[in-house]
């Protein structure tokens, strides 16, 4: 078990997940370990410029209960299954508008969810792994 501390620069989803209302977040892989199944997680918030100030706020530790491996590309997403990634799912989908409700996007669209994910992450034309994470 790994405990983590997630920044929120999003601001809607951090008034929802201060208030307990949004427990869903979208995060690229990275190079370091992902995050898994009974993991704790945290957010904050930034009092200015992110990673060049201190924060401004801090949530409590929860348990991560899904850690579902995805791939981000320019038509949608496509879901990690057995040992590859299979099952494209594009952005004006409903399985999209739900995962966009989860994750305290507004207005909750597949659409509106590929907008703030790609203003907020460089998606190469062949895909970034990410995480769907819930707790």
């Amino acid at each position: 078990m790994r405990k983590w501390n997630l920044a929120i620069t999003y601001l809607p989803k951090a008034d929802a997940v201060r208030a307990g209302k949004c427990r869903q977040t979208i995060r690229p892989v990275g190079k370091g370990p992902k995050k898994q199944e009974g993991d704790l997680i945290r957010f904050h918030g930034w009092s200015g410029r992110p990673y060049w100030s201190s924060w401004s706020w801090v949530s409590q530790y929860e348990k991560l209960w899904l850690a579902e491996d995805i791939l981000i590309i320019p038509t949608g997403m496509l879901h990690y299954h057995n040992d590859k990634f299979q099952k494209e799912v594009n952005w004006d989908s409903w399985e999209m508008r739900n995962l966009a409700i989860y994750d305290g996007i507004v207005s909750p669209t597949g659409e509106a969810l590929r907008d703030v994910l790609f203003s907020k992450n460089k998606i190469p034309k062949d895909g970034l792994e990410a995480q769907v994470l819930r707790w």
